[in-house]
């Protein structure tokens, strides 16, 4: 196979690995955000404090994070007809990414925020916040380079996932190199997809490397405390949190 036949399949391969990729990853962002907040804020000790909430969270979680993807794929099937109203090709294949992204990137988002600074939290309700003022002004802005970290693990382990998408007839580079670079035996177009997708992993971390160090020097030239506006009585407030034993 020639390089102006083979041309043509990466363009259109690449675009719906990009398309599967983007949204999936825009869906399990939106969805496992909130959850990995969650659960922190319902764990012991947390500001929603409730055992039962966290537990069945933790559970939903534990057991989307178990399921090999190729598995969660098959399973979601019917699922995924009555979305898409197929099982075949990227959009189909949107849906069991999707899915299977959430509880990833929700204990992602579970661990970054646990690693801000209690403190922070007790000056902000010392301050009258509520639970949405510490969550808005503290807890996301602080987490926000693990955040942005989170989120390129996440977009990689998606890739990996649209891969093996493509095994059955998903679509994306995965299925490029099934049906030519395994079935057709098109070795060389194998090889090109395998350095397509190593090309566009290490960009991907390197961007989100790069993103985050920006972030977190950023924070770190701000000072030892974070500026928090509080909202008290409807009332803008500004108010200067420094550093918390």
């Amino acid at each position: 196979m020639t390089w102006s036949e083979m041309q043509p399949l990466l363009e259109q391969a690449c675009t719906e690995t990009l398309i599967m990729v983007g949204w999936s990853t825009l869906i399990a962002v939106v969805g496992g955000l909130p959850l990995g907040i969650l659960l922190v804020l319902t764990d012991k000790g947390g500001l929603l404090q409730n055992t039962v909430v966290n537990k069945v969270i933790g559970q939903i979680v534990n057991i989307g994070r178990s399921l090999p993807f190729i598995i969660l794929m098959v399973a979601l099937m019917n699922f995924t007809r009555w979305v898409t109203g197929t099982t075949i090709g990227s959009e189909a294949a949107i849906v069991p990414l999707a899915i299977g992204g959430i509880p990833f990137f929700a204990r992602l988002v579970e661990t970054a925020v646990r690693e801000v600074d209690h403190g922070l939290v007790e000056a902000v309700q010392a301050m009258g916040g509520n639970t949405w003022t510490i969550v808005r002004k503290v807890l996301v802005p602080e987490a926000l380079p693990s955040l942005i970290a989170s989120t390129t693990t996440t977009v990689i382990a998606l890739i990996g996932y649209s891969a093996m998408a493509g095994t059955v007839g998903g679509g994306g580079l995965g299925d490029l190199a099934v049906r030519y670079g395994y079935q057709r035996f098109e070795t060389g177009l194998m090889w090109i997809t395998v350095a397509v997708l190593a090309v566009a992993i290490s960009l991907i971390q390197f961007a989100g490397d790069f993103a985050a160090r920006a972030l977190h020097r950023r924070g770190a030239r701000s000072g030892p405390g974070p500026r928090l506006r509080l909202l008290k009585s409807g009332e803008p407030a500004t108010a200067d949190v420094g550093k918390v034993a």
